[in-house]
């Protein structure tokens, strides 16, 4: 039997606006114009450029629309704004970042590497059948240059797809034939025959190079297992021949796919904050693309006083007049998100300069405190997750290079004297011991360990080799050198 009953709790749910101001909040400057001018199309409230008047015939007196770095010691609430459920704001996701580059320089267009690949092919003077059979052997080629499919598979799928019966035998007639494409070692099925093709096709051959062929043909595995004294005495060569023949591979591409001119394209990081030092004292401000300078609509405000004095109140007349205050409303709550997040940005890049004022000054890696997202959620008493937001995807600009964020977060080491220190100094210490270790008997990571205990810092080793790895630095096996 079926019993009805009543329950009753509590869910804590976020509103459209909330979400709308996260999504604000987390995309970094280059997305944040884009999605200005979203708004701006889709609204025509919302105008750009500063006019106090505007904006206080609408709001309050005390409002401005230009959104400036003075506004961070303002004490702008979106609470007002949060409260009201406009059911006509669109929800939407973060804009397609645009180059704008694009738009000023003209960029040449160019094919990519199947495209190179396929051109190649129609110059050898193959017949329908082989043709197609390259071209099935072009399109089973990854990203880096490799083909990885068995021969035998690409036999069933030329039999399955293209309706053409071949052995495998003849597709790997076609694959050597492919293999002499450029750039050198495209087509390869390994690692060794990518190196093979490459050294096999260096215009220049000289003792060096027919060495590193014999190393790579008949000692690979030992090579990549840095056994050079077991290759010195497979080949009957001196360590000399052997440091320049490892000298001549290590110059090799090992990811022949990565070399055309796909991708190749110019990436600009745009930062979010700029950071100067006046003799001492720093001084943070927002890229101006944080600031940008929109206002409310005057036309907009007047239809809306206009209507509203209207005494005749028809249905039509309601329509527009909803209408009118819904857009209105749409283009005031985004003026003060976007003021909003000006001054959470301020506020938590503020607190990480005060906190990390020693690197800041010196721009010494040693200095960096270790340092949390609660430590920066407490100084400006906002949630972690709101500081997680801000530092992701966000950077900052000094007189020592450009930063992410993300950079000034670590965690702490204890040291002998029963402080803290960053995880970056010990990092920092952890290349320095590296790259003074002789090559020949590279240091392990016990003895890399005991060394840094030395140096004060109480460290475990399998930390030593979380750290190696993150900096990716190779075990001490292949970090040896002839």
């Amino acid at each position: 039997m079926q019993k009805l009953g009543l329950i009753q709790s509590l869910q804590q749910k976020l509103s459209p606006q909330q979400i709308q101001f996260i999504k604000l909040l987390q995309i970094p400057t280059a997305e944040l114009e884009t999605r200005i001018e979203e708004e701006l199309e889709t609204n025509p409230a919302l105008e750009e450029g500063a006019d106090e008047e505007e904006a206080e015939s609408v709001q309050t007196d005390d409002e401005n629309d230009n959104v400036t770095e003075s506004d961070k010691n303002d004490d702008v609430s979106l609470e007002d704004y949060l409260q009201d459920d406009y059911s006509g704001y669109k929800m939407q996701g973060d804009g397609v970042n645009p180059d704008e580059e694009d738009k000023e320089i003209p960029i040449p267009s160019t094919k990519n590497l199947m495209d190179q690949l396929r051109d190649q092919l129609g110059l050898i003077g193959l017949d329908e059948r082989q043709s197609v059979i390259g071209e099935q052997l072009i399109g089973s080629i990854e990203s880096d240059g490799y083909i990885r499919r068995e021969l035998e598979a690409i036999v069933n799928d030329l039999a399955f797809s293209r309706n053409i019966e071949t052995t495998v035998g003849e597709v790997e007639e076609i694959l050597l034939k492919v293999q002499e494409f450029d750039p050198p070692g495209i087509g390869a099925r390994t690692l060794q025959e990518c190196l093979i093709l490459q050294l096999k096709r260096k215009e220049e051959t000289n003792e060096d190079t027919g060495i590193a062929l014999k190393i790579l043909e008949d000692c690979f595995e030992d090579l990549s297992r840095k056994h050079f004294d077991k290759i010195v005495r497979k080949l009957s060569i001196s360590e000399e021949e052997l440091r320049e023949a490892i000298t001549l591979i290590t110059k090799l591409n090992p990811k022949p796919g990565n070399s055309g001119t796909e991708g190749n394209k110019a990436q600009y990081l745009m930062p979010d904050f700029i950071l100067n030092n006046d003799n001492g004292k720093l001084d943070l401000t927002l890229n101006s693309r944080n600031a940008p300078e929109l206002r409310i609509s005057r036309s907009y405000a007047d239809m809306l006083r206009a209507y509203d004095k209207n005494k005749t109140k028809d249905k039509h007349l309601k329509d527009t007049v909803s209408f009118l205050k819904q857009k209105l409303d749409s283009a005031l709550w985004f003026i003060n998100a976007i003021r909003q997040r000006q001054m959470t940005l301020l506020n938590t890049m503020s607190a990480i300069v005060d906190y990390q004022y020693e690197f800041f000054i010196s721009g010494d890696e040693s200095k960096l405190r270790p340092m949390i997202l609660k430590d920066i959620a407490g100084k400006i008493n906002m949630d972690i997750s709101t500081v997680s937001r801000v530092a992701n995807s966000k950077s900052i600009q000094t007189e020592f290079g450009i930063f992410p964020l993300k950079y000034f977060f670590s965690e702490g080491i204890s040291t002998d004297s029963g402080e803290d220190v960053s995880s970056r100094e010990v990092k920092q210490s952890l290349k320095e011991f590296i790259g003074g270790e002789d090559k020949k008997k590279p240091l392990s990571d016990d003895k890399l360990e005991k060394l840094l205990k030395k140096k004060g810092y109480n460290i475990a080793r399998r930390t030593v080799a979380k750290y190696r790895e993150q900096l990716n630095i190779p075990v001490a096996r292949l970090r040896k050198e002839v």
